[in-house]
């Protein structure tokens, strides 16, 4: 992964999309990491396997019944709301 300080990444920003379309590219402001561009299709990558782990644990936990179906979670989120108002 290639890195870039954020004054060249403003400075060069078509040569960061180019780059990030190739490899993911972290951006450095004052030598520390703060953000990361990556192409759309890695991040499409990265949110489909976000929701495969999420559907995952959902199975999860409605195999060891754990789970609320939609009716009852709905309850619950309204009573949590109506408590803090």
């Amino acid at each position: 992964m290639r890195s870039m300080a954020a004054k060249e990444a403003k400075n060069h920003f078509g040569e960061l999309l180019d780059t990030a379309r190739r490899e993911p590219v972290t951006i450095e402001k004052n030598g520390r990491p703060v953000a990361v561009i990556l192409s759309i299709e890695d991040f499409k990558r990265f949110e489909e396997i976000e929701d495969a782990a999420w559907g995952a644990r959902a199975e999860e936990a409605e195999k060891a019944g754990d789970w609320l179906g939609p009716d009852e979670s709905e309850k619950l989120l309204r009573e949590l709301l109506n408590a803090k108002a």
